[in-house]
């Protein structure tokens, strides 16, 4: 289950210029399944208008802290019934009231009046981001375990840029999952590959595969979001999942390099990516001219990085392999899983209506060596890749019960 459905998240709006970007969290929280109540400072009703607000999340905004028909004391209520508070954008005021206790108004008193976790996302000008003071109350936040989103880099208002853009949605969400998420895979390295490889014939061509690299990035995303340290090798350029490193490949060699280099000390590898099974013997140093006649292009097998892992797979480790099948999908796969001594199997008939490469929806089947294969229906590469980690999580911990 995603780890927001169900969860009733009170949402802070203060006064600044990115106040705008908290009806888009607002709504993404809405879509995975949580209740959202807002909460809007006076300031921040000067930037965007509560009706929005009100109409995108679970309840309507509250403003107030002494004027409140349905409860005398709306703060010890958010605040006690709050499984998650987030602010965002928070403002320097924000940030200080908060540490000094100053409860002043209806988000500062929840704020103060609660035992659920905390998420702050700062947002203010690069001068006032990086003021002693601030830096300072940040620390001090942190230190009593608040958690924080850190601003991004990059166009602010007035035209100059710097530190202190407020996290995207994208980020501030998946911040939220992985304080209200599971945990399972805390302490644990994660490397995930993903995309299709691209083996150039000349300067210009490559051969390549259709693989967009999705499935591959949903379940490093879904991996960060349960604790894990996660590094993406990845051959395509889409939005870098929040609390994850990317390191950017081309071609097989590139990638088994990568991955090679991080292989031993991987708790997780999960080869999400299509590496192409050929490659040309030789790259012609710029482009073949069409007027030179039609090439004749010898083709030599790349090198088999999930079969080499499998090989030298050290103890204790986790190691899942894709499966991309257009027949015999049980079988191939389970054939695949055990020539390369793998641990967990995902195969997709990628023939099937709206599965495989490109689609934001998959269906898979997932083979253990010691299990009855499991049937993923029709689902978001996400909802997939949740289903991956869960089987990842358990095969873990029975190996952890081995030991003991």
């Amino acid at each position: 289950m995603n780890a927001l459905a169900g969860k009733r998240i009170v949402l802070g709006v203060t006064g600044g210029i990115a106040a705008y970007k908290a009806i888009e969290v607002s709504r993404r929280l809405v879509d995975a399944g949580a209740h959202v109540v807002p909460i809007m400072t006076d300031a921040a009703q000067q930037f965007i208008g509560s009706t929005t607000l009100s109409a995108l999340a679970s309840e309507p905004v509250q403003t107030e802290l002494w004027d409140n028909a349905t409860t005398p004391i709306p703060h010890t209520k958010f605040g006690q019934t709050a499984d998650l508070i987030v602010v965002a954008p928070a403002t320097a005021k924000l940030l200080a009231a908060y540490r000094m206790g100053y409860s002043h108004d209806l988000l500062t008193n929840t704020l103060i009046a609660t035992r659920a976790p905390v998420i702050v996302c700062p947002a203010m000008h690069t001068e006032m981001w990086e003021h002693p003071s601030v830096v300072d109350n940040i620390d001090t936040l942190r230190a009593r375990g608040v958690h924080v989103v850190e601003p991004e880099s990059g166009r602010l208002a007035g035209g100059d840029s710097g530190a202190g853009r407020l996290a995207s949605p994208a980020s501030i969400l998946a911040a939220a999952e992985r304080v209200l998420g599971p945990n399972d895979l805390a302490g644990a390295t994660v490397v995930v590959s993903a995309g299709g490889t691209r083996e150039p014939i000349d300067a210009v061509r490559v051969v390549a595969n259709r693989s967009s690299g999705k499935q591959g990035y949903a379940v490093a995303e879904e991996a960060a979001a349960r604790g894990a340290t996660v590094t993406l090798i990845s051959t395509v350029a889409l939005p870098t999942p929040h609390g994850v490193t990317v390191v950017p490949v081309e071609t097989a060699a590139e990638m088994q390099a990568a991955i090679e280099e991080r292989s031993a000390s991987s708790d997780v590898i999960v080869m999400a990516a299509a590496v192409a099974d050929f490659r040309p013997s030789s790259a012609a140093s710029g482009k073949i001219k069409k007027q030179d006649g039609v090439p004749e292009i010898v083709l030599e097998p790349t090198p088999d990085i999930l079969a080499g892992l499998g090989a030298n797979k050290p103890a204790g480790q986790v190691l899942v392999g894709f499966a991309a099948e257009t027949n015999d999908l049980v079988a191939n796969a389970r054939s695949k899983l055990i020539r390369k001594n793998l641990d967990l199997i995902v195969a997709n008939d990628v023939g099937a209506d709206r599965v495989g490469f490109a689609h934001d929806t998959n269906a898979v089947t997932l083979l253990r060596p010691d299990a009855k294969p499991v049937e993923i229906d029709l689902a978001a590469k996400r909802d997939v890749a949740r289903a991956v980690i869960n089987t990842i999580v358990e095969i873990r911990a029975s190996t952890q019960t081995g030991k003991d």
